[in-house]
């Protein structure tokens, strides 16, 4: 445990410098080869949870502390521990004893006695210090509160839920392949496997947890993928039929893109700025069995790229906030910032323009967000109608929205994460 510890706060430090978790756990990989497999799944599970409920454990942190910490890695060593001590089933002395061990790697004096203090004060008295850091909105809520503000001017009804649900385990959701299976099918195949599953919208189901996909039953041949249900709406809402062309503009990983292929046969161009990125997508539409045209450029710079051929369908998946799947990437809460939103806004703004020339007469484009920030979302596709007569919005057939929310607008739950989506036509 106590490299585990050591490690996770390495990892958590790394994104509170900036860093992406993934690419984080990913150094710390490479710099230790000698880990198991439950070792990395430890120090991950133990990274996520940290990012997760950070805002909380600094609030109760800072109660124990008589003054500043000089020294951020035993910060972080404190915040890793008070984790597992709330939140995992590890045996607290256990926890305890290896924290103080790890003082020998904090450079502040005496690191030992005070890591040794505050731990066994907060086992003492975590009710209290719990209760009391709910007095305050990062301490409740475990966002920044930048984030709270915002949710709370823009869904009053819902804000609290939403914060609530992006603290919660992520659903692990699988996309039945219509052309190789049906969803009861499947269900009866994971029945077969011992695995416990329930269906979800038409051809999704939901695991009861997460498993590697090399355990996935037919996985490897094509027969699901996976994917989040509220991401599995796009390829339907754009109505592609067969002998379309079409373009994901935004492609990596592939989800879309794949699913788009699944449902009809289509002259599909899988565009991306990120040529690693775009790997991904090839080998997914390899082991679907399906085909697109792949292109790694931006697509702001159509010269670079399009043949001047109209496109008849086109999915925008823009790049975000993120804020919708915080719960799938908890380091969102610790690396966004409130000034990252407008810079958004302007990107999807141009690209959206980029993409609407593209699109041929009577053809539609379905602009979509993991964001539930309305700037980047429904007020952004406000802005442009106003700035294009020629488009107009159509419904959404099979996207239930909350009551005061905006249209297309999904917030996260225990099904789904947030998304948004508009489906735009040109006249």
């Amino acid at each position: 445990m106590l490299e585990i510890q050591q490690l996770a706060s390495a990892a958590v430090a790394a994104v509170v410098g900036g860093r992406n978790l993934n690419v984080a756990l990913a150094a710390q990989w490479q710099k230790h080869p000698q880990l198991t497999s439950q070792q990395r799944a430890a120090i991950t599970d133990i990274s996520y949870g940290t990012l997760r409920f950070g805002a909380q454990l600094e609030t109760v942190l800072a109660q124990l502390l008589a003054k500043p910490l000089r020294d951020e890695s035993l910060r972080w060593l404190l915040l890793v521990a008070l984790y597992q001590l709330q939140y995992t089933r590890a045996a607290p002395y256990a926890i305890v004893d290896n924290a103080v061990r790890c003082a020998a790697h904090v450079g502040e004096p005496q690191a030992a006695g005070l890591i040794n203090a505050v731990l066994r004060n907060f086992l003492r008295r975590r009710e209290a210090l719990l209760a009391k850091a709910a007095h305050s909105d990062a301490g409740r809520y475990s966002y920044p509160q930048w984030w709270i503000d915002k949710l709370r001017a823009q869904y009053p009804r819902h804000f609290a839920a939403m914060l609530e649900a992006g603290n919660l385990h992520p659903p692990f959701t699988l996309r039945i392949n219509r052309r190789r299976t049906t969803r009861d099918e499947y269900l009866a195949l994971l029945a077969q496997h011992g695995i416990a599953a329930t269906a979800v919208g038409a051809e999704a189901v939901t695991l009861a947890r997460a498993l590697p996909v090399e355990r996935l039953p037919g996985f490897a041949d094509g027969m699901v993928s996976v994917q989040d249900a509220a991401a599995q709406l796009a390829a339907p809402l754009l109505d592609a039929q067969d002998g379309m062309r079409a373009l994901d503009a935004c492609a990596a990983p592939g989800g879309k893109t794949t699913h788009l292929l699944e449902i009809a046969s289509l002259e599909l161009t899988a565009l991306d700025s990120d040529a690693t990125r775009l790997e991904r997508v090839r080998q997914n539409l390899e082991r679907l069995r399906l085909d697109a045209r792949l292109l790694a450029a931006d697509a702001n710079d159509t010269a670079a790229w399009w043949d001047g051929k109209p496109f008849e369908r086109i999915l925008a998946d823009v790049s975000c906030s993120a804020s919708g799947v915080v719960r799938r990437h908890p380091d969102i809460k610790w690396l966004r910032r409130r000034g990252d939103i407008p810079q958004f806004v302007l990107q999807q703004q141009r690209l959206l323009g980029s993409l609407w020339r593209l699109l041929a007469s009577g053809g539609k484009l379905l602009y979509t967000t993991c964001s539930v920030f309305q700037e980047e979302n429904s007020l952004q596709v406000a802005e442009f109608l106003t700035r294009h007569a020629d488009a107009r919005v159509l419904p959404l057939c099979g996207v239930k929205t909350l009551d005061g929310t905006p249209e297309g607008q999904l917030l996260p739950d225990n099904e789904h994460d947030g998304f948004y989506y508009a489906l735009l036509q040109k006249m």
